[in-house]
């Protein structure tokens, strides 16, 4: 790492160092960079893992440590960098590449796959944040569709009161799914919030933060 410059001072006198270079030499400090990476690691760790099925926080810090490099990586060079077993990184890349997060690319001249993000990040986690609730609202309509078929036509105080329940359940989750596909369809891999934030007009996200607040209770925005 490069160290910062600083102009030399006339001979015979002594000044302290101006804020813009005590700002630049703190800057530069080998162990605050090293503080703040480490910082982002267990951060991405801890929420990937609290969100993503089979991702433990050291796959989560695989994200981030890929995020900060500036091409694919190999396991070799995430086993090194994160110091943890081969087997351990190459478990969490398995479940990462099926949550869409994370994809194999062949890196030429070298002999062994390297592994990259599948997208910008955080829009890939964002993009697999949203397929994981799009499968989740898929299971549970259909969940709740297989069990009125096996409810059927019994009766009965008990049998009346969960085909209530089931039939409201189904109804909430064909409007979350019906939600999707108006605002979100066939969205599979990452996505640009930002951009679609940028793209939604400011009326728009108006009315829809005073709905939320209603319906949430809470008091309306100014």
């Amino acid at each position: 790492m490069p160290r910062p410059t600083r102009s030399s001072p006339n001979p015979g006198t002594a000044r302290s160092p101006s804020r813009a270079e005590s700002h630049a030499s703190s800057a530069t400090d080998p162990s605050s960079v090293a503080t703040a990476q480490r910082a982002l690691l267990e951060g991405v760790g801890a929420e990937i893992a609290a969100s993503f099925p089979g991702v433990t926080r050291l796959g989560g810090q695989i994200v981030a440590a890929l995020y900060l490099s500036d091409g694919p990586v190999s396991m070799d060079e995430l086993s090194l960098s994160l110091g943890r077993s081969k087997s351990n990184i190459f478990g969490n890349l398995k479940h990462l590449e099926a949550a869409g997060i994370v994809e194999r690319q062949r890196v030429s001249g070298e002999r062994f796959d390297a592994y990259g993000l599948r997208g910008k990040y955080p829009d890939v986690i964002i993009g697999a944040y949203l397929a994981r609730l799009r499968r989740v609202v898929a299971d549970k309509r259909a969940l709740s569709q297989r069990a009125l078929a096996l409810l059927g036509d019994a009766r009965g105080k008990e049998a009346d009161a969960l085909r209530t329940r089931l039939h409201d359940l189904s109804r909430k989750y064909d409007r979350f799914g019906v939600l999707f596909e108006a605002v979100l369809p066939g969205i599979d891999g990452p996505f640009d919030l930002e951009a679609f934030l940028d793209a939604v007009p400011v009326t728009v996200i108006s009315v829809l933060s005073n709905v939320a607040r209603r319906v949430a209770g809470l008091k309306r925005s100014r």
